[in-house]
């Protein structure tokens, strides 16, 4: 968190100050701010301005996150399995305790970057030949 004082967080310091002097419903009125906002802000305030600066709305962790275990159990069966489909691999891996989808194993995969080399696509004789025209 940045060390500078915006025009929010003093904004808000004198809405705080006013709610507390005369109140909250006297303070909506005067700031145009419902009473919900500012009993809001009036939890996180501790007198310091500091407290009233915007918060990342992030969350710490996230529940079903994929575990150290499971990222290496895909990393082993990949290596061991290179020709298995995404499916394949999942069904897989369900054997082995994984617990994850198959849309969400792909994200990871591709994320890890440990798919295969895509083959070459198959060009037809006509594209060859329209192809070899365009470039002469």
């Amino acid at each position: 968190m940045s060390n500078s004082t915006t025009q929010e967080m003093a904004h808000r310091q004198s809405l705080m100050k006013l709610a507390e002097k005369y109140g909250v419903s006297r303070a909506s009125r005067k700031y145009n701010k419902s009473r919900s906002y500012i009993y809001f802000w009036k939890l996180r305030w501790d007198g310091t301005i500091e407290s009233l600066a915007c918060q990342s709305r992030r969350p710490h962790s996230h529940p079903n996150q994929h575990t150290e275990a499971e990222l290496k159990l895909i990393q082993n069966t990949r290596r061991r399995n290179p020709d298995l489909g995404t499916v394949e691999l999942c069904h897989h891996l369900k054997g082995h305790g994984y617990t994850q989808r198959p849309e969400t194993m792909f994200r990871v995969m591709r994320k890890m970057g440990i798919f295969p080399p895509q083959k070459p696509k198959k060009t037809s004789a006509k594209n060859k030949i329209f192809f070899k025209k365009i470039s002469e």
